[in-house]
């Protein structure tokens, strides 16, 4: 039972936290225990779906195959190219059946394609182009579905902190990814990072068909006075049977999300996908060094996007205007990563270079309390198809820029790289700042 006098929070006769005389939505705790769990729930998917780190298992697979970088880049990028099949769908989909079998699906499909990589890797290129590419199926409809989820479970004042928690799982999963991907490589070889984190997504599935709901109304275990203080006085929305399509793209602020998750993915697919090789190829470490390195910079992301949305979230129950609150989020998370990343070709020592990765990164995670926060933002019962929109551009982003990177890097540097980058977060802030806006314009 939740109320206003509560002093413990239980969920299905769990004491999930004890607290001071709760009030719900005053700051003191962003959410109902059963919100709590579902954002847990949502947070380990994106810690699963990051635990398998290409960029490591792809130093050795490229040794034992003799890839080329710009065969390397191929592969890198490869996911990205049924993850980019779908986005829109994912979203379409999650806004008219609900978030939960959408991400259930997805969740089941890429760790079964995680699984099978090793074994297409042996068969030949072909195949392992393929399967990486299923892989992206699965993981392209889960960042929709999350977004359709989080509209219906979270309000506007708490909405950056909830993004940033689920969010975290992201960074938290690479962070353990690359702590843990070097051992096993070293000790069982490069096919037990996909065997060993891809069958985690059975277990995750279990918990989630028995504890998750699209929506509170759904959730036959709360009381009315739960579902009140999560929804309101609104009536459940209907399902969305029609997406206006003209009406959505006829708006500027839909653009604004669209051009700009383009610019900011550029620069962090690279990081994601690239940061290992460089720690290899430029600062000579090795594998070992180059997983345990590469954390740093994640685990930074963690900790940024959490302490980012508590201050967005601060700001909007203080009476700031969201439109101002996502334009300041998102230009830190442009022009920190741009800064640092300029800063790169002066540093010559190892130990600040990856202090210059760690801060790009840091400040890149604002980024959740600015464009990823937006679509809910300005058409909170389109927030599914909106994500899956701009994320097809995020995703185009990072299909180029990572079989980019490789093309580069055989006929140029690491300069020129991260020059390409840091052109795209200023064009991004320029476009954002203009253009953006915190305001609901769609019903």
């Amino acid at each position: 039972m939740v109320g206003q006098h509560s002093s413990a929070l239980h969920y299905r006769g769990v004491v999930l936290y004890c607290v001071p005389p709760l009030q719900y939505g005053q700051g003191v705790w962003p959410s109902p225990p059963l919100v709590f769990v579902d954002k847990t729930q949502c947070m380990c998917t994106y810690a699963i779906a990051n635990l398998v780190n290409m960029s490591i298992a792809i130093l050795p697979m490229s040794a034992d195959f003799k890839w080329s970088p710009t065969t390397v880049g191929l592969v890198q990028s490869s996911f990205f190219w049924g993850y980019l099949l779908t986005q829109i769908a994912g979203g379409i989909w999650a806004d008219r059946i609900g978030g939960k079998q959408v991400l259930g699906f997805g969740v089941i499909w890429w760790s079964l394609a995680t699984m099978a990589t090793p074994i297409a890797a042996k068969i030949g290129l072909p195949a392992l182009l393929f399967v990486r590419a299923c892989m992206g199926v699965g993981e392209g409809v889960a960042m929709p579905a999350m977004n359709n989820l989080l509209s219906r479970w979270v309000p506007v004042r708490e909405r950056s902190r909830s993004l940033a928690l689920v969010y975290s799982g992201m960074y938290l999963g690479s962070v353990t990814g690359l702590a843990f991907s070097p051992g096993l490589i070293h000790k069982f070889n490069w096919p037990s990072v996909f065997f060993s984190f891809g069958s985690l997504g059975a277990i995750w599935f279990w918990a989630w068909q028995k504890n998750a709901f699209s929506s509170p109304a759904e959730d036959p275990s709360i009381t009315e006075e739960e579902k009140k203080l999560i929804m309101g006085d609104s009536e459940p929305e209907a399902p969305v049977k029609n997406i206006p399509w003209g009406l959505l793209l006829s708006k500027a602020p839909v653009w604004a999300l669209i051009v700009c998750h383009f610019c900011h993915n550029w620069g962090t697919f690279i990081l994601l996908t690239w940061m290992p090789t460089y720690y290899n190829q430029v600062l000579g470490f090795n594998l070992m060094e180059s997983g345990l390195f590469s954390v740093l910079p994640w685990l930074t992301m963690a900790i940024s996007a959490n302490l980012g949305g508590w201050i967005a979230d601060s700001l909007v129950s203080r009476g700031v205007s969201v439109t101002l609150v996502r334009k300041v989020m998102q230009s830190i998370g442009f022009l920190g990563p741009a800064f640092f990343l300029s800063q790169l070709s002066h540093i010559k020592s190892p130990a600040m270079a990856v202090a210059c990765m760690m801060c790009s990164q840091g400040f890149d995670a604002f980024s959740q309390s600015g464009l990823y926060s937006n679509h809910q933002d300005i058409g909170p019962r389109y927030s599914g198809v909106l994500l899956g929109m701009s994320n097809t551009a995020g995703v185009l982003a990072g299909v180029l820029g990572t079989a980019a990177t490789g093309y580069i890097l055989q006929n140029g540097s690491w300069d020129d790289v991260f020059k390409v980058a840091v052109a795209l977060y200023l064009f991004g802030t320029v476009i954002w700042n203009v253009f953006a806006s915190g305001e609901k314009i769609f019903d």
